[in-house]
């Protein structure tokens, strides 16, 4: 039975380099209903059993590993330990899997890239091309998807604009990861994109749930399930 795990991470809470406490921090965004829908999509679109309940976990070696698929969302403004650094990486050498997601702009990749050099500091990331299998394992996405959030899509929808206009760097969606040494994915950052808007918010509007969460987010968001789960 899978369990849809969120990673409780410390952040920044407004760039002044304040710590943000445990009790509401970046990592909730699009909490619960983001991984509530999710589950049930994964459990009607695939012979996968899934818990309706996600989990939130810390990073805490005992805790993460218990979950072979472990979710962060806007890290943009993560602000981790060596430990806690190091912590994660055994995870994902382990064996783990760590999706990153919904962060925009080069003053968020800046933030977040500082993290993850502490978490990598020997491995550098790589660009996946469209043709990489985690675009085809269970659905075939014909192009790398750029999901904007429900506000930024309707002010878009006749602008044509997808992208967090306001932040510099935003325009063009990345998905980059991170292998191990048996040349597995363990990390995938997928940026300048929002898969946990398409999943929390596909009842907000027909348009949005036809346009980016059906057509999109649920189809990535199961073929990376499904890739961390076989490989």
């Amino acid at each position: 039975v899978f369990t849809f795990a969120r990673l409780r991470y410390p952040s920044f809470g407004d760039g002044s380099g304040r710590r943000r406490g445990w009790g509401g921090g970046k990592w909730t965004t699009d909490y619960p209903d983001a991984e509530l829908n999710f589950s049930y999509r994964l459990q009607q679109l695939t012979s996968l059993q899934t818990n309706p309940n996600g989990a939130v976990v810390d990073i805490v070696a005992e805790q993460m590993r218990h979950y072979p698929f472990i979710y962060v969302i806007e890290p943009g403004h993560i602000d981790i330990s060596e430990e806690q650094a190091k912590i994660m990486r055994d995870y994902m050498l382990n064996g783990g899997f760590i999706m990153v997601d919904d962060f925009w702009g080069d003053d968020e990749w800046e933030q977040f890239h500082v993290a993850l050099k502490m978490i990598w500091p020997d491995r550098d990331y790589v660009e996946l091309e469209l043709e990489h299998e985690i675009f085809h394992m269970v659905f075939d996405l014909p192009v790398k998807p750029q999901i904007p959030s429900v506000g930024i899509a309707m002010g878009g929808r006749f602008r044509g604009f997808t992208h967090e206009w306001s932040k510099p760097g935003s325009e063009t969606p990345h998905f980059r990861a991170v292998y191990d040494d048996k040349k597995r994915i363990c990390m995938l950052i997928c940026f300048n994109t929002d898969l946990g808007d398409g999943w929390e918010e596909e009842g907000t509007d027909p348009w949005y749930f036809q346009t980016f969460s059906e057509k999109y987010a649920y189809p990535l968001g199961i073929n990376i399930v499904m890739y961390a789960l076989t490989h």
